[in-house]
């Protein structure tokens, strides 16, 4: 009876180490933040003349997300960003792409910005914004 109670002593100590362990070790896991990877960039030329084309193009990716979607915003003269183009819906881990062919039409500096989008599905009408990059100027002469 003794031996019974021994082990049974040191089987209760044993989980009581282990949970303690356990315990801790999510504590600290849940303190330390979790960094998604990902980059967003965008290109444009920095000089456009007034009735020309020229091509603004971003790339991105995040892994954030299922599935991923880049757009193209553009704004001139300090005005309310409004969306250029967006690029098709992909799966994580493949680049979304975005390029916009945008005509000149009147002297001064536009804007433009990517920002990349995380969805849960390939038709989900939610999606939530992960990164956006910097602001790129063409300056239309």
């Amino acid at each position: 009876m003794t031996r019974t109670k021994k082990t049974g002593l040191k089987a209760r100590g044993g989980r009581v180490a282990v949970v303690g362990a356990l315990g801790l070790a999510s504590v600290t896991l849940a303190a330390v933040p979790a960094f998604a990877k990902g980059s967003v960039d965008i290109t444009a030329p920095h000089t456009a003349n007034v009735g020309k084309t020229f091509t603004v193009t971003a790339h991105g990716d995040d892994d954030a997300a299922s599935y991923l979607q880049i757009c193209l915003e553009g704004r001139s003269a300090g005005k309310a960003w409004h969306r250029v183009t967006c690029g098709a819906v992909v799966d994580t881990g493949t680049e979304a792409k975005a390029t916009a062919h945008v005509k000149a039409t009147q002297r001064g500096i536009l804007e433009y910005r990517a920002i990349v989008y995380g969805l849960t599905s390939p038709n989900d009408h939610h999606p939530v914004r992960e990164r956006t990059s910097g602001p790129v100027k063409v300056n239309v002469r």
